[in-house]
């Protein structure tokens, strides 16, 4: 478990404050030092002080990742581009970790959210990354997990790396005795030294075909965190982990139309299947022929002590549609569905729109609709038996790709995405009081939620028209927008 130990609103306790500023531990923590506030996240054998159960570490082997991450911590010390370790100390049951908390989250939380990054945030990013990774490289140090997951962000919004369960410091024995009474169990007299570690999508090839790790893993990782930050989605992927293997190990994967043509060169320079090729190995030049890439032109190396620019909602000026639109279909309102007698040979622009139902319609003209749309409109099944008030084709982009999607805007109120071709529920956006549409260009709109903005094309150049519904549908259910909604999501 991670706790945030400031959140019960009392003042942080004095040992934490004596070892925040370098000052030496009057005596031995312990967990009565500090104060447990709410829960804040949960890892895989986890559930700031991160607490770690003892039971569950030997029951799940994970003795040795605990210890290598601890270590790794010691060995990093205070560096701008990482979680910080405080302290780490035990009772009979749990090992604690006092750890810097980064307010932000995760940055794929944003990359979620946002779809892709521009070029500006992508340098500015990156560049932090490659100053961390070149501060683990002098310390021979191999992340070997690093993806977004692992990249936090703090109050200011600079990165701080963390996760160092899988990292490997190349050449040196571990710091420190293992931990006591872990059931009096260790795992790392049995370890197997070339077992597999890191993530499916990030892993890079040496480690598929020989389980062996170089210091340029972590620059394959990179290489793929850059093509995921500005085209939206990762270079290697596919429906299970053998896929994906079989791509990495094969090179196999392409880029968008309109992916950075530079970006371009620097992401093929780092997905080189041979490690001591990739751009930043120490064969090819080390970091300062990474930090050399046209990519990175104009970027000052001091980015700890730089404002990072905004992430802000992002459309890239270019796109590739990564599926036809079927049969013809075009996009825009969805000829013939729900009308009677259509038989798809006639000029028909757009479906009658279904008005919403005022409060005092009564229940049998509501029910009569609704025996009509399950007799008419193909989607009805996929609505959970609400009344269809508007549906349209659009293209939904995330990055540089886009997708043909039905969205079917209903009673409850709910909006739908459905693939078209194989009649499958895709998705559906959030509803709530955050909820705010906005009309970008006459084809163009954005849906901003909470936790995300989604942009949406129609080729009919109806945005205004789709974003004047949807606000329509909103002051049904929630009332009158208030002012401080009108505001960009954050």
């Amino acid at each position: 478990m991670v706790y945030d130990e400031t959140s019960s609103g009392k003042p942080p306790d004095p040992v934490l404050q004596s070892q925040t500023t370098d000052a030496p531990f009057k005596k031995k923590p312990c967990h009565k030092d500090f104060i447990f506030g709410k829960l804040i996240g949960e890892g895989s054998y986890s559930s700031v002080v991160k607490v770690l159960q003892k039971s569950h570490i030997t029951r799940e082997k994970k003795v040795e990742y605990v210890c290598r991450e601890r270590d790794v911590f010691a060995t990093i010390g205070k560096h701008p581009f990482f979680v910080h370790l405080y302290c780490t100390f035990q009772d009979e049951e749990r090992l604690y970790f006092v750890l810097s908390y980064a307010k932000r989250g995760e940055l794929l939380d944003y990359i979620k959210k946002l779809g892709c990054f521009d070029e500006v945030c992508t340098q500015f990013y990156v560049g932090e990354i490659i100053v961390a990774l070149e501060h683990l490289r002098k310390l021979s140090i191999i992340h070997r997990d690093l993806k977004p997951e692992n990249i936090l962000l703090d109050d200011n919004m600079h990165i701080q790396i963390t996760d160092f369960g899988s990292a490997k410091i190349m050449g040196k024995p571990a710091i420190g005795p293992v931990p006591a009474a872990v059931n009096g169990e260790s795992n790392i007299k049995g370890k197997h030294k070339n077992s597999f570690v890191g993530t499916a999508q990030y892993v890079s090839p040496e480690v598929l075909k020989s389980k062996q790790t170089h210091y340029a893993s972590d620059l394959w990782a990179l290489g793929c965190i850059i093509y995921q930050l500005l085209s939206g989605k990762l270079p290697f992927w596919g429906g299970h982990e053998y896929q994906i293997f079989q791509k990495i190990i094969s090179l196999d994967y392409e880029f968008p139309g309109g992916f950075h043509p530079v970006a371009r060169d620097l992401v093929e320079k780092l997905l080189v299947l041979e490690p001591s090729q990739r751009l930043g190995a120490e064969e090819c030049g080390g970091f300062e022929a990474l930090k050399a890439h046209q990519f990175f032109e104009g970027l000052k190396w001091d980015l700890d002590k730089q404002k990072p620019p905004d992430l802000l909602p992002y459309l890239p000026p270019g796109g590739e549609c990564t599926e036809p639109l079927w049969g013809n279909k075009t996009p825009g309102y969805d000829p013939g569905v729900g009308i009677p007698g259509f038989d798809g040979n006639e000029e028909i622009l757009a479906v009658p729109e279904i008005k919403i139902l005022s409060n005092e319609e009564d229940e049998v003209m509501h029910k009569r609709k609704l025996e009509e749309q399950a007799c008419n409109n193909k989607y009805h099944h996929l609505v959970e038996g609400n009344l269809i008030v508007k549906q349209g084709l659009l293209w939904k982009r995330k990055g540089l790709f886009s997708r043909c999607r039905m969205f079917l805007l209903t009673e409850g109120p709910h909006l739908y995405y459905v693939d078209p071709q194989t009649m499958i529920l895709k998705g559906e956006i959030p509803w709530s009081k955050n909820l705010r549409p906005e009309p970008k260009k006459f084809k163009i709109f954005f849906i901003h939620t909470p936790n995300r903005t989604y942009y949406l094309e129609d080729p009919e150049g109806n945005a205004l028209k789709w974003c004047n519904d949807i606000e329509k549908h909103y002051t049904r259910y929630y009332g009158e927008r208030q002012k401080d909604n009108n505001s960009p999501s954050s």
